[in-house]
């Protein structure tokens, strides 16, 4: 017993040290000065449930947005709901663009195959003697001759290098709009208006860039280029002419050069890449013209072979198909269709920046404009330039050729 009273008191002795001074500790707590910092508000994020179930369908990671308390939760929601189909979109644009990628070089792999093949046994069928085997050889180059003629024709309808591009720049655009929700959803200060205008962007490009073949197929072979569009028409609201110097960024100076700007990329970039696309787009009309035709000539050929005792018919038939098969390879394995559809996309790069630029120019009222210093740097980078050279571009605009763009 008097073990245990001694171990007891050494361990009470040990402790009371460390009472001292959590005591001191906590009286020092309750005793310090109070410092009043105020009213201190978190701001409200976005439903977790809505993002998070976003993320789990589209399998996107989707960036946490602080959001001021005045914004309206309904236009957060409807926000996301366009992004959420604006990811699916991406989605189905690439998807389709593989496909309509393997069209393209499969249907040329088997166009090529039947046309070799039917000018091998047309001339195979002038060296068979009468009878059987010449009408088998004459019959089958016949009729893949005109199996490939039919494939072509779709093909060449069709263009699928084309199809495929305009599916990889619908990708493209639809991920550069899904950024554009994201920071107009990290700015705040949302209304209905940034719904409406995200909304009539998606119908734009899916207008520009359809993704069903029968009925809203782009045309091919349009009769004039002009630049794709795929985004709304900008409207520009007149308001008071107020005091430019200074105001929202925007100077006279800013304001001259950017419709230099504007001067160059229509006199120099707009016009060259609308001069290119109508070379590619003849180029394509006489390589698809030409396929068809000389697979048919090539078929006529081999219908004649060993009906008389002239040579042409199988110079025809083997001649014919060894050309078609060089030019369906130029036009197809070429893709020159995707060409075209590049150069008519870079048009429509240029007409956007333009535009975007002369929007902004003609509100009259300064404070709507976007503000200058940024749009100014948004067309040098879009441009590939430096903000010095694009102030050098617009100084020599009169007299220079060079272009405004340095990216292609």
């Amino acid at each position: 017993m008097a073990g245990i009273q001694v171990s007891s008191n050494l361990l009470l002795s040990k402790s009371l040290p460390s009472l001292r001074c959590r005591r001191e500790i906590v009286g020092a707590r309750v005793n310090a000065p109070r410092v009043h910092l105020g009213v201190v508000s978190h701001p409200k994020l976005p439903s977790r449930y809505l993002v998070d179930e976003m993320e789990t369908r589209t399998g996107y990671p989707i960036a946490r947005h602080d959001t001021k308390s005045s914004d309206d939760p309904r236009v957060i929601a409807k926000l996301y709901a366009i992004m959420e189909a604006v990811a699916d979109r991406v989605e189905m644009h690439k998807n389709i663009g593989e496909q309509r990628d393997n069209w393209n070089r499969l249907l040329l792999t088997s166009i090529n195959a039947m046309t070799l093949s039917g000018a091998t046994m047309a001339g195979l069928a002038a060296l068979a003697a009468e009878g059987s085997p010449l009408m088998a050889l004459k019959l089958s180059s016949i009729v893949l001759y005109v199996a490939a003629t039919g494939l072509l024709l779709v093909m060449n309808k069709i263009q699928p290098s084309q199809l495929a591009e305009e599916q990889r720049n619908a990708a493209r655009l639809f991920k550069q709009l899904r950024v554009q929700i994201e920071t107009t959803l990290a700015l705040g200060k949302l209304d209905i208006n940034d719904v409406n205008e995200a909304m009539e962007k998606v119908l734009a490009l899916a207008k520009a860039y359809p993704l069903p073949l029968l009925g809203s197929m782009l045309e091919k072979f349009p009769s004039k280029v002009e630049p794709a569009r795929w985004w709304p028409k900008q409207r520009s609201k007149q308001g008071f002419v107020g005091k430019i110097e200074g105001n929202n960024g925007w100077t006279r100076t800013l304001e001259e050069e950017m419709r230099q700007v504007v001067r160059v990329l229509k006199q120099k970039d707009l016009a060259e890449y609308i001069d290119l696309g109508s070379k590619a787009l003849k180029l394509n009309k006489m390589l698809a013209i030409s396929g068809p035709l000389l697979t048919i000539l090539g078929a006529l050929g081999s219908s004649f072979v060993g009906t008389t005792d002239c040579s042409w018919p199988v110079v025809m038939g083997v001649v014919a198909g060894a050309v078609a098969t060089a030019v369906n390879s130029l036009e197809h394995g070429g893709q020159v269709g995707m060409v075209f559809e590049m150069y008519r996309g870079n048009a429509g790069f240029f007409k956007l920046i333009e535009e975007n630029i002369m929007s902004n120019i003609n509100e009259k009222d300064v404070e709507r404009r976007e503000n200058g210093e940024i749009l100014e740097m948004k067309v040098a980078l879009k441009l590939g330039r430096s903000l010095s050279e694009l102030k050098q571009l617009a100084a020599i605009a009169e007299c220079s050729e060079e272009f405004a763009s340095k990216l292609f």
